[in-house]
């Protein structure tokens, strides 16, 4: 992301907290301190650059820090800081959350990639936009510092023809020829689908991308299978979701498809505990 539009993201974070003013702050002492940021967990850490382009947006110096995509011990420290004591004050709980909400989908989304690969070291494991509103930007990176794919971004990266489209169309065959005649050539045409019949009919008509969506172990072999037979399986990246568990990803790693996606891994992953302490 460009740093200024990052810039003015984390400003808006802190004037949604700050409000019409710091109402404690005001009356405590003012001083140039350090401070630091250490972690209460073992967990992989990412919102590094987020933090010290927050961190220089308020004159704070940053003394010392990990970097992205560190594994940090519990206690061991994130940032050595120095600053105007109103300043750190201010953004402390910003800069928190963003490491926090951060460093947990990191942590978690390498925690399936390492069980992925394990059994198919060229598979990707991707986010979906299952995302926080207007936050999607750091859920997003924090996947990628994992290792992880982002997946699209929005509505206008990727035609992704999903089970609600393809109910005001008559079938799959006639929403992906529409997609073709109607779609810029720069964008690659995905679709839903969740039977194996819809996934060779996908194939057949050109689909860049097939995700074979909610399908059992079972189905999607015999999907992959079928593609196979019909000398289609070389033509498409072929994409699983939904249902998809760190119990259960090494049983899909291992059908010879492409991506798995997992929204879990942006709606569901638990946040680290971080601390800021003045020296």
């Amino acid at each position: 992301m460009n740093r200024r539009v990052l810039e003015g993201k984390l400003l808006r974070m802190v004037e949604e907290d700050l409000g019409s003013g710091d109402i404690t702050t005001e009356f405590t002492p003012r001083k140039r301190v350090r401070a630091e940021i250490i972690s209460n967990n073992d967990c992989i850490v990412s919102g590094i650059y987020e933090l010290r382009t927050l961190f220089n947006l308020f004159n704070i110096e940053v003394l010392e820090s990990v970097n992205d995509g560190d594994k940090v011990k519990k206690r061991e420290k994130i940032f050595i800081l120095s600053g105007d004591s109103n300043d750190i004050l201010l953004i402390e709980r910003t800069a928190l959350n963003i490491l926090s909400r951060m460093s947990g989908i990191t942590t978690l989304t390498n925690e399936f990639i390492r069980r992925a690969k394990r059994i198919n070291p060229e598979i990707r494991v991707a986010a979906t936009r299952k995302t926080t509103p207007l936050f999607g930007y750091f859920e997003k990176r924090a996947v990628k510092i994992a290792g992880g794919d982002p997946h699209r971004s929005g509505l206008y990266d990727l035609v992704l023809i999903k089970d609600n489209h393809l109910k005001l169309f008559k079938n799959v065959r006639e929403a992906i020829r529409m997609a073709k005649r109607k779609a810029s050539f720069t964008h690659k045409i995905e679709i839903e689908v969740n039977n194996v019949k819809d996934a060779v009919t996908s194939a057949e008509e050109g689909a860049d991308i097939i995700m074979l969506d909610n399908m059992s172990v079972e189905e999607v072999k015999d999907a992959v299978s079928r593609l196979r037979e019909k000398s289609l399986r070389e033509k498409v990246i072929l994409e699983v979701s939904g249902g998809i568990t760190i119990d259960n990803i090494s049983d899909y790693s291992r059908l010879g498809v492409d991506v798995i996606s997992i929204g879990r891994l942006t709606h569901s992953a638990p946040a680290q505990d971080f601390s800021l302490k003045i020296l």
